[in-house]
């Protein structure tokens, strides 16, 4: 039995996720959380084969709540289900332990098989994501982003938090900073790296290593 957890916060998905997999008797539907929280607390105590994960999430985001699950559960497999076809959000995610990443968009079929692949260990990324990810590989040079590094350690506390998705306020509250203080600090790292939206900046990151897959 494929043992699944849904964690979405809109219950009209939930609903079709829990119609489409009961459909296929060797899927069965362990609970649903409708935020990062509570998926981290059903995977920790109901032990899933895979947890169904969605990024947008309140209290906890679906990035947060991914590395929590893989120290929790770490034998759960996890699957993003998002609709943001972002390769940022791709290459981080991959890098936090989960094997999987489809569209809301995917078809049925599609999203069972990415189940099936992501349960049995192994990658599976919707053709589109699979697309982003070599167009980025192949567009890397290494030589792009050498000598850039003139960060701080705290710039750098700063910039791994927003690569992860933490809005000021939350950087605020991690750092024991004020937020006009976390917002300069976004503002003098961008200007160094000569970045200009989150885009680049988780980008940067993981090209420099500062998101790692221990993170």
């Amino acid at each position: 039995m494929i043992k699944v957890l849904i964690a979405d916060d809109h219950s009209i998905v939930r609903s079709g996720l829990k119609s489409l997999l009961g459909m296929y008797p060797e899927m069965e539907i362990l609970g649903e959380a409708t935020n990062g929280q509570e998926a981290v607390e059903m995977a920790t105590n109901l032990k899933p084969t895979l947890v169904l994960l969605d990024i947008g999430m309140p209290e906890l985001n679906g990035l947060e709540a991914l590395k929590r699950i893989q120290v929790a559960s770490p034998d759960t497999k996890v699957l993003i289900l998002s609709q943001y076809d972002l390769e940022e959000y791709l290459f981080v995610v991959l890098r936090n332990g989960a094997l999987g990443y489809v569209l809301k968009e995917t078809a049925s079929d599609e999203l069972v098989q990415a189940i099936r692949t992501v349960a049995e260990g192994k990658i599976y990324l919707s053709p589109t994501m699979t697309q982003a990810l070599v167009t980025e590989f192949l567009s890397i040079d290494p030589a792009s982003t050498k000598g850039k590094n003139n960060l701080t350690a705290r710039e750098e506390e700063v910039l791994k938090l927003l690569a992860e998705g933490c809005t000021s306020r939350q950087i605020a509250d991690k750092l024991y900073i004020s937020v006009k203080t976390a917002q300069s600090h976004r503002y003098n790292i961008m200007e160094k790296l000569d970045l200009h939206n989150r885009a680049e900046l988780v980008k940067y990151a993981i090209r420099k290593g500062i998101i790692s897959e221990q993170d």
